[in-house]
């Protein structure tokens, strides 16, 4: 189930990426605002992209089904579909959990038991934009010859987070990696991913010492 801490890092990493990330970043309660509403969005036009694209993948398993009961004795061909099917329904499941939480935002942001999502991207990105040297520093000191900066825009801005929900909010730090590892998966690609679990395995070891 995609929680609300989950969707309050998503919707702050894809802020982040509307920044222009010349020098350091300045902005107004406004401006971040702005760049929320932005995120959300895209995060629904995502989600909106995927269902269309796990409705097609649902419609050519079925089909593969219906082709395979017309040829009797087909067992394998019947099995590797079902398990096409499987992962189409997997991946449904998947959209539709985070499309629930998004489209009851309203309700999210009225109801006193739960955390105001937009505030919560608002504080994880004030955090960043203030604290944006230091930051980025901490995290320059176990890159082991690495420089962020010479990271992609997306892995910096997972890293950032992390750093803010370890740092700044909080959050034990083994949440705080899984949430970061989880971001990567969808956003990264196999070399970010790694270094990303690299650097917060060594984040993680300073914090605990």
């Amino acid at each position: 189930m995609h929680t609300n801490k989950s969707l309050s890092r998503e919707l702050s990493l894809i802020s982040l990426g509307l920044i222009n990330d010349k020098g350091d970043f300045k902005l107004n309660k406004f401006q971040i605002d702005e760049l929320f509403e932005s995120a959300l969005d895209s995060l629904i036009g995502h989600c909106r992209d995927e269902l269309d694209n796990c409705e097609s993948e649902l419609d050519n398993a079925s089909q593969k089904i219906l082709d395979s009961e017309l040829h009797e004795g087909v067992n394998s061909s019947f099995s590797k579909v079902r398990g096409d099917l499987k992962k189409s329904l997997k991946k449904v499941e998947t959209v539709m959990n985070m499309l629930s939480v998004i489209l009851d935002f309203p309700k999210l942001i009225v109801s006193s038991g739960q955390i105001d999502i937009r505030e919560d991207v608002n504080q994880r990105i004030s955090y960043i934009i203030n604290n944006l040297t230091m930051i980025d520093s901490d995290i320059d000191q176990v890159m082991e010859g690495w420089r962020l900066k010479r990271l992609p825009r997306i892995d910096r801005d997972i890293l950032r987070l992390a750093y803010v929900d370890i740092n700044f909010l909080n959050t034990p730090v083994s949440v705080s990696c899984d949430e970061a590892v989880s971001l990567a998966n969808k956003y990264s690609d196999m070399q970010g991913r790694k270094l990303i679990n690299g650097v917060l395995r060594r984040l993680q070891t300073v914090k605990s010492q």
